[in-house]
């Protein structure tokens, strides 16, 4: 869905050329900062960021992700003005993060559970709608001020459009059968992704709000990738 806006030759159309069937799993994205940072929310942190116009600087696991998009996001909504430093993935991200190099990082919440619960980066705000019960006590964006800037990274899986709408049912409905089964959603929490099951109708309703607001944010912050 990011791909159209982002890279100049991108070959397909995210809505006319695929069916959108099913989101498996899905976990919001997460800002922390340094262990040893002196800033506790995300409202210090825009506080911080509009007394030092583009001195705040800010990581993600690189240019083009999710993470990074809700961080050019905040920036959108909020008029703060940050320097990203990208890195090759969320293993550099996470090192400059503990490291104290950088000011924020962005990261799929995921990625970054086990260093959190390590206390080595500190969480300051989630990007979903309401409070993750992995982080009960962390604020969500809206909480801390910043409005319709929800965002989150998930899995799906699409079909060619023209598939046959009687195909697209029954693969709808074993896939939900699938997502049911309890070893399953297991496996989906053990790796930070948990079991959303969205459907076609719900899929497709995700999929027609974001297509246009990532290609704002993209617009907006001036990011193509040739």
């Amino acid at each position: 869905m990011v791909n159209p806006s982002l890279y100049a030759n991108a070959a397909y159309d995210p809505i006319k050329d695929f069916v959108p069937l099913m989101v498996l799993g899905a976990s919001p994205n997460v800002f922390v900062v340094p262990e040893k940072s002196e800033i506790k929310s995300m409202k210090e942190f825009i506080e911080k960021a509009k007394a030092n116009p583009g001195k705040m600087n800010w990581t993600s696991p690189g240019a083009g992700t999710t993470p990074q998009l809700a961080g050019e996001l905040i920036q959108l909504r909020t008029g703060i003005k940050m320097q990203h430093i990208p890195f090759p993935g969320a293993g550099p991200a996470s090192n400059a993060a503990i490291a104290g190099q950088v000011d924020l990082y962005t990261a799929n919440l995921g990625s970054v559970q086990g260093l959190i619960d390590g206390g080595r980066v500190r969480p300051i705000a989630v990007t979903s709608k309401t409070r993750w019960p992995a982080l009960p006590n962390v604020p969500t964006l809206e909480e801390s001020g910043v409005k319709d800037a929800e965002s989150d990274t998930f899995q799906g899986v699409y079909v060619l459009a023209g598939t046959p709408q009687p195909v697209i049912d029954r693969l709808a409905k074993e896939l939900a059968a699938i997502l049911a089964r309890p070893d399953v959603k297991e496996k989906f929490e053990k790796i930070g992704l948990p079991v959303t099951a969205e459907g076609p109708a719900a899929f497709m309703k995700r999929v027609e709000h974001e297509v246009p607001m990532y290609k704002t944010v993209i617009d907006q912050a001036g990011l193509k990738i040739q």
